[in-house]
């Protein structure tokens, strides 16, 4: 058995059988352009590359090669598609465990490769490019940021393996000073600190989850559903703007609406 997730190659696999590859790019990206539902499309996602030259990064993570990688992908789409009335969509299969952590990583400006990455992909969403992620696995820190958050619609496959976090749960009990069974308890009642989907859905975060039958390995009907529900999911930022207001009125955001609120106030 692998010891690091094959999800995101499997989803990215099935969701882009017969599109171009695109070539040029890290072992640990893989990016190919097709068509959804005849809607061009540009799938991207972050695989585990045991031969990686950032040993840090071997395992799915979003290091230096990554973060710059996924950069020249989105900006390649958005230049390309600059003059064309209809733009691609990019869809970000979201499997990643973390940033990579190494000190070669933070000497070399990881903070720098990763920002970039999630420039473009604002710069792609403010373009009209409809930017949409599709969480199969773990979604974690900085490489979620990088890689996913910047998404008009964010759709998450239920399954207890993806979950959404600042970090993975040893690291913060350690932060927070308590042990993963404290954190746990404290979780429950407290929907930033969870892990699981409900818990980040609450938040309105997500657009949509949805069940399937084979995470690891999808089924052809669970491949049709998923895309029926990408296409959605541009058909909806097309109707309704590139903006990212569709996350804002959740119950569990009240207290982030009226910071909100008093800073407009305020300006």
């Amino acid at each position: 058995m692998s010891s690091y997730s094959l999800r995101g190659l499997h989803w990215f696999d099935a969701l882009s059988a017969g599109a171009t590859v695109v070539d040029g790019l890290p072992a640990s990206l893989k990016v190919a352009d097709g068509v959804l539902r005849e809607q061009p499309v540009r799938f991207i996602a972050v695989v585990a590359d045991p031969q990686n030259r950032f040993v840090r990064a071997r395992h799915g993570e979003v290091g230096l090669l990554e973060g710059w990688g996924l950069a020249k992908a989105v900006d390649e789409v958005i230049e390309a598609d600059r003059a064309k009335p209809q733009k691609r969509a990019l869809i970000a299969i979201v499997d990643v465990p973390s940033q990579a952590y190494g000190r070669r990583e933070e000497a070399l400006g990881i903070h720098q490769a990763l920002a970039a990455a999630a420039d473009s992909y604002a710069r792609a969403r403010l373009a009209g490019h409809a930017v949409i992620g599709l969480l199969v696995g773990k979604a974690m820190s900085g490489a979620f940021l990088a890689h996913g958050y910047q998404a008009n619609r964010l759709i998450a496959l239920r399954d207890p393996g993806v979950m959404v976090h600042a970090m993975g749960k040893v690291s913060a009990a350690r932060v927070t000073l308590r042990s993963v069974e404290e954190l746990e308890v404290l979780a429950a009642s407290v929907p930033p600190m969870a892990y699981d989907i409900d818990s980040y859905a609450s938040l309105g975060l997500l657009w949509e989850t949805l069940t399937v039958e084979q995470i690891e390995q999808p089924t052809a009907s669970d491949l049709a559903r998923v895309s029926d529900c990408l296409r959605q999911a541009i058909g909806d930022v097309e109707s309704t703007g590139a903006d990212l207001s569709s996350r804002l009125g959740a119950a569990n955001r009240a207290a982030s609406s009226k910071v909100r609120q008093l800073l407009r106030e305020q300006w």
